[in-house]
């Protein structure tokens, strides 16, 4: 990594699903099963994995136009019993962990702004070792979603940094909306939800491939 003294960024925040955890296929499929079970169109795949990291209002209303909204709560609850039926099998993007270990070895802040619930991210979190990894998380649940800024600007006056030290990356364009909206760079990831020219019309710093080709953008630019 750069030394602190050539640094751009202090500050490091991540998205959760399709960013770090390679969960993009089950919640897909999560959220088209749910539809069906609830007698509800399924969405395409490109349908299901667009709302990927949004409020859950914002996605019923992308993935089931007609539904009535006090059968939003019928929808969650499918969803919910299919995805944890099979978050058991949602692993790490390999070399995830290892990039973490790197960054907060180096000293960087680290958080994470995700569409995951509080429980949802904790449990998350817990399963996969990384308690204490981040300085600090916000999810969905807290406040206002993606792409509204105020996970990100919370989390910049919690750690006391500023925009122009502060990276966010995330694998849809509702991440790279929160960042601009916040003001801060954005860092588009293409192996999660959403294709690269979506991505790409965002205008992010770069547009990555791989956790092996962040790490290196990380370390030559960060």
């Amino acid at each position: 990594m750069r030394n602190r003294e050539a640094r751009r960024f202090g500050l490091i925040v991540f998205d959760w699903d399709g960013t770090l955890a390679d969960s993009t296929s089950i919640i897909a499929a999560s959220i088209q099963a749910a539809c069906c079970d609830i007698g509800q169109p399924v969405p395409d795949d490109a349908a299901a994995r667009y709302v990927i990291g949004l409020g859950f209002t914002a996605a019923a209303r992308h993935v089931a136009p007609a539904l009535a909204p006090e059968r939003y709560a019928m929808l969650s609850a499918a969803y919910r019993d299919h995805y944890m039926a099979r978050e058991a099998a949602i692993p790490l993007f390999a070399g995830a962990r290892e990039l973490l270990d790197e960054l907060a070895e180096a000293g960087y802040l680290l958080a994470v702004a995700t569409g995951k619930s509080r429980a949802g991210l904790d449990h998350a979190l817990t399963r996969n070792g990384l308690q204490g990894m981040f300085h600090a998380t916000r999810c969905a649940d807290e406040g206002m979603p993606k792409p509204h800024p105020e996970m990100l600007l919370s989390l910049m006056s919690l750690l006391g940094t500023t925009s122009e030290r502060t990276l966010m990356i995330g694998d849809t364009t509702h991440d790279l909306d929160l960042a601009r909206n916040a003001g801060t760079c954005a860092l588009a990831v293409a192996y999660g939800a959403h294709e690269r020219m979506s991505l790409a019309q965002c205008n992010p710093v770069v547009t990555v491939d791989s956790i092996g080709t962040l790490r290196q953008w990380l370390r030559a630019n960060a």
